[in-house]
């Protein structure tokens, strides 16, 4: 039974079959071609027996394994490695199927090689994920033939192998470590002027150019006989927390990443920036209700559970209630905090009608409001209208678009902090506006 379920014949055969075919057809009008044709036919049989014993006289002529990541991570591109050996005497051709997750909905999966006599190899290709959850990759499937190629035997290796795909861990780690190395503008995040200075004193140094001249250290000027500055520190251990509407609003997908992952894959880098600056860092997930709320704590480790928390955040896409968050932050929150509170509004209207609410927080917290623009409509603006439809939708598409340049001035006028970004550039701008506010001492 085994042997049937690995037995396959190769396309070759049927070509040699039709050139056999079409010598017994012409042996009907040339009579010499028909000894001829049952020669080739002999042969073609012997051959195949042949490489029937050679595909099969070794038992594991072929060794494969997967390596996966433990974790994949969301939206990026995460490697996937096939090793592969061939354990035959002789030189083989091999097409290697690997069963991709359903979630992929890719079928054509293949790779095509030659392995020469005892050599090992790998192969590596990337998925890209865009949902959380588990994702099971299937058999990998290797068809190998001799260099007759007549028949091919199927080696099966590693069924069922279930990789988890987390918030974006590799999204994460590049921005921690531009943090770490004061690299931030290479991602587009921009130097922050300071204004003022906070208590917390750190050091002495020289006196450079554009230092803050009510700095200087008089004593030690006097004694170096230099200008000498005191250096402060940024004030440290600081509530943040990272609060995402999970309803009906951030369903709408861009580049087949939904925005409630955008906002949980910039929520993980983010946190982990904020920690790694000592603050501390929170987070809460609503819509009908509140789904998580983690306390602000101050330990790198905290991260570990931030990001299982970000993981399992499920829902089903309802109206979000924030007469409900309102209540919760007042009842949970009671330091002041930093609060970034990531939300889609595509009508100025939807803006209002939760405005009284999220002033109301702002009264007693820094409460940035981040919201999306859609990069399909600006794609639209930018294209030339050939027809009078076109001009219709053009039209339309810059009054959605200057909306949300009137929502996000209208909540500046009551003081709140806006982010209005593009999906992908969420985390870049999210980071700049923490490294923002962190400079000019707003909290």
């Amino acid at each position: 039974m085994k042997f049937f379920k690995s037995f396959f014949i190769h396309n070759t055969f049927f070509r040699y079959l039709a050139f056999l075919a079409a010598l017994f057809l012409l042996s009907y009008w040339i009579k010499e071609i028909y000894p001829i044709a049952w020669i080739s036919t002999f042969i073609l049989i012997t051959l195949f027996f042949l490489d029937l014993f050679l595909l099969y006289t070794t038992t594991n002529g072929i060794e494969a394994n997967r390596i996966t990541p433990k974790k994949l991570s969301n939206s990026d591109h995460n490697p996937i490695i096939i090793n592969f050996k061939n354990n035959y005497a002789f030189k083989t051709n091999i097409s290697i199927i690997d069963e991709l997750p359903e979630q992929f909905q890719k079928r054509d999966f293949e790779y095509k090689t030659k392995l020469l006599k005892g050599e090992k190899r790998s192969y590596e290709y990337s998925v890209r994920p865009v949902e959380r959850g588990e994702y099971t990759f299937g058999n990998i499937n290797i068809f190998t033939a001799t260099l007759l190629q007549l028949v091919q035997r199927r080696y099966v290796f590693q069924n069922n192998q279930m990789a988890p795909v987390y918030p974006s861990i590799i999204q994460m780690q590049q921005y921690d470590f531009m943090a770490m190395n004061n690299n931030l503008t290479e991602f587009g995040l921009k130097k922050i002027r300071r204004i003022g200075h906070t208590q917390e004193f750190e050091q002495i140094k020289d006196y450079i150019p554009g230092d803050d001249i009510r700095t200087v250290n008089w004593k030690s000027t006097a004694k170096r006989n230099q200008l000498m500055v005191n250096q402060y520190q940024d004030e440290k251990s600081q509530p943040i927390y990272s609060i995402i509407d999970t309803g009906r609003v951030m369903k709408m997908p861009f580049k087949g990443l939904k925005l409630l992952d955008y906002a949980i894959n910039s929520s993980l880098a983010f946190s982990n920036v904020a920690l790694k600056k000592n603050d501390k860092t929170g987070l809460v997930s609503f819509s009908k209700k509140i789904e998580t709320f983690l306390p602000a704590v101050q330990k790198l480790t905290y991260l570990n559970t931030i990001l299982e928390k970000l993981y399992n955040i499920t829902t089903a896409y309802t109206d979000s209630d924030f007469g409900l968050l309102y209540a919760h932050i007042k009842r949970k929150i009671n330091q002041r905090s930093l609060l970034l509170l990531y939300t889609n509004f595509e009508h100025i209207t939807a803006l209002r009608r939760q405005l009284p609410f999220l002033t109301a927080i702002s009264k007693k917290h820094v409460l940035v409001v981040i919201f999306f623009e859609n990069t399909e409509l600006e794609n639209l603006i930018a294209t030339d209208a050939e027809d009078v439809q076109g001009i219709y939708h053009k039209t339309i598409a810059e009054k959605f678009s200057l909306d949300k340049r009137l929502m996000q001035k209208e909540l500046q006028q009551y003081g709140i902090q806006t982010i209005l970004t593009k999906p992908e550039q969420l985390t870049v701008n999210t980071i700049n506006k923490y490294l923002e506010i962190k400079a000019r001492g707003i909290i």
